[in-house]
């Protein structure tokens, strides 16, 4: 029960065009919570979501396969580099162990992510985030950058954030 003097709050209005910013409430509790229903079996299978929204899903999991493909290649060069030098192989295989790693994360994202799940979401606008930091610093050490990558990666990120998708996330919001 108020206490006669309290004024209460007026609502806040709400931005126009209907976008609002918050962080996502359905964050995995566990393990089990990160992993794709079904496993990785339905990577092709997709739900009815928008166009924009599938667009983003494949150039997700094309990125994470080609990562994976890449890192298997990578473990070959590996193994030529740690003949000629072992302490420069060992430094390489622990880098292209981490890729791996990276890649199979973003593939196991964009299923969380097609399942409607807002926190995979969030995970893979800062992937986008990290791979602009990699390109400036790229860009800055090793004159190349990895521009591409970002170009990419930020298209699959803005398709992910468009009004329809947005509403294609919202549908999900409040289940267990």
């Amino acid at each position: 029960m108020s206490n006669p003097g309290d004024v209460p709050e007026p609502e806040q209005p709400r931005p126009a065009g209907g976008f609002r910013f918050s962080l996502p409430d359905d964050r995995p509790r566990n393990f089990r919570d990160a992993m794709p229903v079904g496993g990785y079996a339905g990577l092709f299978n997709l739900p009815a979501m928008p166009a924009a929204l599938r667009i983003s899903y494949y150039v997700w999991v094309i990125g994470g396969l080609l990562g994976i493909l890449a890192a298997v290649i990578g473990l070959f060069g590996t193994l030529v580099l740690f003949v000629v030098s072992p302490p420069a192989g060992i430094l390489l295989l622990l880098l292209v162990l981490v890729a791996l790693a990276l890649a199979g994360a973003q593939l196991t994202l964009a299923m969380k992510m097609k399942e409607g799940w807002e926190w995979a979401r969030f995970a893979l606008t800062a992937v986008t985030a990290a791979s602009l930091l990699l390109a400036v610093l790229g860009t800055g050490l090793a004159g190349g950058g990895s521009w591409p990558g970002f170009v990419i990666s930020l298209a699959a990120t803005v398709l992910m954030w468009l009004p329809k998708s947005q509403q294609w996330f919202d549908a999900f919001k409040g289940r267990a």
